[in-house]
This record gives structure tokens, C-alpha cells and sequence, in this order.
């Protein structure tokens, strides 16, 4: 009857955006918006997202593949996770550009979607409602990492 009010179908993408706890509760529209500010990326296998030390300046989405976190401990290589398409890593950068105690790694060839801190900082000054639903997913991913550490059972503890 009123096709103009209807939402627009998700698209294949955009329901893998939906499908991360960062993006859940935005709407179709607001989904649409936050996907023309991220970056596609492809990794082949063993191929090095970043690395620990380097400054953090963007957070990652899984879109396709799986990625592996590493930290270099006294005895060697230690895997803190592997992930798999929905979950996004480096999720820290996008609050402040201190370095990555973690390293990611393209365990097979990947896609992922990048999200760059300047884009999340310039998405907040220009919609104020998409920015606050990411950033409150943000903090509430970040307190149940700490909340995790904190019992003694840390997943990804700190990227």
C-alpha cells in the first residue's frame, strides 16, 4: 500500500553488519549509512592485519574467513583468539590511538571491514544517534571483556 514506507531489504553485507553486537541495533537506514563509511579490505592467508605495538587507528569486522590474535609472551606465541565472520577485533582504537597489545593475522584468505577512528569520530558529530548506538555498544562489548577478566575468564582480553 505505502511501498515508501517500507524498509529497504538488507543486503547480503548488510546483514553480516547486523550480525556483530556493534551494529545489532541500528536500523536498516542507519545501517546503510554506517556501511558507506567503512573500508573493504582482503587478506590473504598468514597475511599480518597489524601488529602488536603498532598504533591502533581503526577497528576490524570479519566479513568473510577467520583471523587469529596472537600476543608474543616469554615462552613464545601465545593465540588469544580466532574469529570468524560477525566478530570484530581492535575494537579499542576507535576510543584512542595507543598501541595494539595484540597482533591479527589472516589465518586463511579473509574480507574484513574497516572502520576507521576519524570515520567513527566524524559519523558522531554528524549523526548523533548512530554514534551513540555504536559507542554504547562499544562500551558495553569493552565492560564485558573487563567484566570477563575480572572473574577469571578473559576471551579476548584486550586488543
Amino acid at each position: 500500500m505505502f511501498a515508501f514506507l517500507k524498509s529497504p531489504a538488507l543486503t547480503p553485507r548488510l546483514h553480516r553488519l547486523r550480525e556483530s553486537a556493534l551494529f545489532a541495533a541500528l536500523t536498516p537506514l542507519e545501517l546503510r549509512t554506517v556501511d558507506s563509511v567503512l573500508h573493504e579490505r582482503s587478506f590473504l592467508a598468514d597475511e599480518i592485519v597489524f601488529d602488536e605495538g603498532e598504533d591502533g587507528q581503526a577497528l576490524y569486522l570479519v566479513m568473510a574467513g577467520r583471523v587469529l590474535i596472537s600476543r608474543r609472551q616469554e615462552s613464545g606465541v601465545e593465540v588469544v583468539a580466532e574469529l570468524s565472520a560477525g566478530a570484530f577485533f581492535g575494537d579499542l582504537a576507535l576510543l584512542d590511538d595507543s598501541p595494539r597489545s595484540a597482533q591479527a593475522r589472516a589465518q586463511g584468505d579473509c574480507q574484513l571491514a574497516v572502520f576507521f577512528r576519524a570515520d567513527f569520530l566524524a559519523l558522531m558529530e554528524t549523526d548523533a544517534v548512530i554514534g551513540y548506538k555504536v559507542a554504547l555498544a562499544l562500551a558495553r562489548h569493552i565492560g564485558q571483556r573487563l567484566r570477563d577478566y575480572m572473574s577469571g575468564n578473559p576471551q579476548v582480553d584486550a586488543l
